[in-house]
């Protein structure tokens, strides 16, 4: 069943909206924790650096309801606020992304709501990152409540370039100068570059510990004559 809160006053409310999502958090998180211990045992690799959790404040829920037009209620936030909770996970390589959203949307519990890949259409800004809004079931003493929760997956350099974009969107009040906005870009593009060519090289570390040591050797030589 979807999360209907109760009809108490609006501090017993909040508080239950407090509750449900923040167990939400933790079972959307205890999932990725075992799924990266499990990649660990199966592939001898985490695919995970690390993971953050969130529940949005009272105040950005309000603001982001008044902006899409709706009126100030905890029915209103549940039904058409989607990031209340979120969860953001960091990973190596653009492929971990992809290998995480995967394993997460196979798992027989977890409904998806929606997915956007902004790594294959990065937004304008250039910002890149990889989000699912889902539904995972909450157990209660008394029912099980599907609750809605963001995730957001990306690499260490996407989250670097994100963060930092974001400290000068909060500076600048969300109006960037120009010049700003562009070198932005540029910034992105080079984030972008920069996860090619790491991944690019750790699949050919990768390669390399499947040869014996004469292969590597001989495959080593080719590459040097190459470059």
């Amino acid at each position: 069943m979807e999360f209907r809160p109760s009809q108490n006053n609006g501090v017993d409310s909040w508080k239950e909206v407090n509750l449900i999502y923040n167990s939400a958090l933790k079972e959307i998180g205890t999932k990725l924790e075992i799924l990266n211990d499990e990649f660990l045992h199966v592939h001898r690799y985490n695919p995970i650096e690390h993971i953050k959790s969130r529940i949005k404040s009272p105040e950005s829920i309000v603001k982001k309801l008044k902006k899409n037009g709706y009126e100030s209620t905890i029915e209103n936030m549940v039904k058409h606020v989607n990031d209340i909770a979120g969860i953001r996970v960091i990973c190596s390589f653009t492929s971990d992304i992809y290998r995480i959203a995967e394993m997460l949307i196979n798992q027989s519990d977890i409904k998806v709501i929606s997915v956007k890949d902004y790594i294959s259409n990065p937004k304008p800004s250039g910002y890149r990152s990889y989000h699912l809004i889902v539904t995972v079931p909450v157990f209660l003493s008394d029912r099980v409540v599907d609750t809605k929760v963001e995730i957001q997956i990306r690499t260490v350099a996407m989250d670097f370039w994100a963060s930092l974009e974001h400290k000068i969107q909060y500076k600048f009040n969300m109006n960037v100068p120009e010049y700003i906005r562009s070198e932005l870009v540029e910034c992105a593009k080079m984030a972008s570059e920069l996860d090619a060519r790491m991944l690019g090289l750790n699949e050919q570390v990768q390669q390399l510990a499947l040869l014996d040591e004469e292969e590597q050797e001989e495959m080593i030589a080719n590459h040097q004559k190459v470059v």
